[in-house]
This record gives C-alpha cells, structure tokens and sequence, in this order.
C-alpha cells in the first residue's frame, strides 16, 4: 500500500518563501536537470506550452522523486481539464485568468469531490496511488492547493474578494496579460504596470494572503524576493536557455585581440 503525498508547497505558503522555475519546453528531461538546480518549485505550463497530459504526468514523475515541488497550470478554469489534471497527480494547481469572486469559487469546487465541489471520481487515478492510497477520496482535498491568476484591470478591482474565497490557498499576479490589459502589450516594466502589481501585493499583504508573480527579469525578481512575495518565479525555462546561448554566441563571435 503507498501513501497519499504530502504537499510541501501547500505546507510553507506564508511560513517559508518559495523560489522557482516555469517549465514550458514540453521536455521532462529538461524539468528533471532544473529541479537539481536548487528551486523549490517547478510549474508545469499547459496553458501557453506544449505540454499534453502524458508530458504533465511524465514531468510531475521527473520533479517530484527529487523532493521539489510540482506545480501545474491547466490551460484554462475548465472542470474536464482539471479533473484530469488532478487524477494525473497534480497537487497544486494555478488556475489562469480569474476575474471574479464566483469564478474562483468555480475553480476551487473543480478541485472538491461531492458534496464540496463537482470533480469526478476514480478512486483508482494515478493520484490515489492506482487505488492504493487508503481512503484517498477522503483526503485527497487536504493536499490539494489552489492558486489563482489574476491578470487584468477588471480582476485587480475584485482582489480582496477572490482572495476571500474558501479553498483559494494563494493569489498569483500574472504580469504580462495584466500588462495588456492596463495598455502596454508587452511592457511588463512600464511604471503603471509596475505600480499596479506593486498596490496588488500591498493588498494581498494587508489581508494576510500568500502572493506569487513570474518575472524574467532579473532585477525585479531581486526585489520582489526583497518584498516578501511568498513565491516568485525567476524565470522560464525558455528565459534561461535563449539567454544563456546567445550570450555565448554573442561572446564566440565578439572581436579579438591576439598577442603575436
């Protein structure tokens, strides 16, 4: 008989700051060599990736065996979709694009089996150890978090009553559709968008309840750490690689002066 997994992510939100990855490459191999990087978590992107539920399960197979926390984003607020996610063994979920009170209510009952919420059962998913975890419909919701997204101006004006709603463990500022939303396509850093996210975490900060935000840039990341964001994505798989190769190729091809 196994166990039902204990969710470590779940367990530190407000108690121990969490650094992490987005994994969004559809490559395991690739989750498998950042998890040994020294992240507390690596989130498994369904929504803007490539990644199919046979990728979610073979990542979540690859980051979990080595003690880090898995994370995954389903490709949108959809009962089919996060049902399947969750009976593939996800234990933390990141909804994207919630706009209301009622709308994380909706995603928070997706995650509950009757008579809390509307997720089918199967007592023999890979989540309940292929029906080897004993009473895992009884349990399983303890272990589960919900995370949710909020991106845009509309949202930003419902925060405290999203953030209110029972079962939503974290609130999540997803900087660039909120960009897009504020007028600046593709302008994370432009001082609205900046001052927007800032009074967001101050928000969340007065009524106790735990933040998360994705930046690439590395500044901001810095600073958001310094400001106490609970879990901050540093950056993106896809980031670090573009990156770390065209400064290399920058670098091969850059003049050189040669000593005779």
């Amino acid at each position: 008989m196994t166990s039902l997994p204990l969710n470590h992510f779940k367990r530190k939100l407000g108690r121990e700051q969490q650094i992490g990855l987005f994994s969004t490459l559809a490559s395991p191999l690739l989750a498998e060599l950042l998890a040994r990087c020294g992240f507390d978590w690596i989130l498994v992107d369904t929504e803007h990736s490539p990644n199919e539920l046979p990728d979610v399960i073979a990542h979540l197979r690859a980051i979990d065996a080595l003690g880090v926390s898995s994370i995954v984003r389903p490709a949108w607020s959809d009962m089919v979709l996060v049902k399947r996610v969750l009976d593939a063994g996800a234990q933390t979920l990141l909804f994207p694009y919630v706009q209301s009170a009622d709308e994380a209510k909706r995603a928070v009952s997706y995650t509950r089996y009757p008579p809390h919420g509307v997720r089918g059962v199967s007592g023999s998913s890979r989540a309940a150890g292929f029906g080897l975890v004993p009473d895992y419909l009884a349990n399983a919701q303890s272990e589960l978090a919900v995370i949710v997204q909020i991106e845009s101006a509309e949202a930003l004006g419902e925060l405290e009553a999203i953030a209110a709603v029972d079962g939503v463990d974290a609130v999540f500022i997803g900087p660039a559709d909120l960009a897009a939303s504020l007028g600046h396509l593709g302008n994370t850093q432009h001082p609205e968008v900046q001052a927007a996210i800032n009074e967001a975490f101050r928000r969340l900060k007065r009524i106790g309840k735990p933040s998360g935000y994705l930046t690439t840039n590395e500044a901001e990341a810095e600073r958001r750490i310094a400001d106490g964001v609970d879990f901050v994505g540093v950056g993106t798989d896809t980031s670090i690689i573009t990156r770390a190769a065209t400064g290399l190729a920058a670098r091969m091809r850059a003049p050189r002066t040669h000593s005779v």
